[in-house]
């Protein structure tokens, strides 16, 4: 991440699974100081739980939430086994994606 700050790009977008084509515009808004005892890269912010794998992109992972909203949905059940009862759309935890990119980054 420091060669991209050091090279002025500010904007980017990065493609996640070139089959469902998850497009994602990435931002640099600001550079704030390293706090110590604290792992980079890091999570500071974010919001909803990431769709998952397989449910068709961004227009699949739209209709997927319909179906996990209405419960008489015929095909409700088939989704809710497949991702589990418990997935919640909504939720996010900083710690949890912290500990995401720490393990993909190898700096736990």
């Amino acid at each position: 991440m420091n060669g991209v700050l050091r090279s002025g790009v500010s904007r980017f977008t990065y493609t996640y699974d070139f089959g469902d084509e998850w497009e994602h515009a990435i931002v640099i808004e600001g550079k704030q100081p390293p706090v110590d005892g604290r792992r980079y890269p890091a999570c500071v912010a974010g919001k909803r739980n990431c769709p998952p794998e397989d449910c068709g992109g961004c227009w699949g992972y739209q209709q997927l939430l319909a179906i996990l909203a209405d419960p008489a949905h015929p095909r409700r059940r088939e989704w809710a086994e497949m991702i589990g009862e418990d997935f919640d759309p909504e939720a996010f935890s900083v710690a949890e994606a912290d500990a995401r990119v720490a393990a993909r980054f190898g700096c736990q």
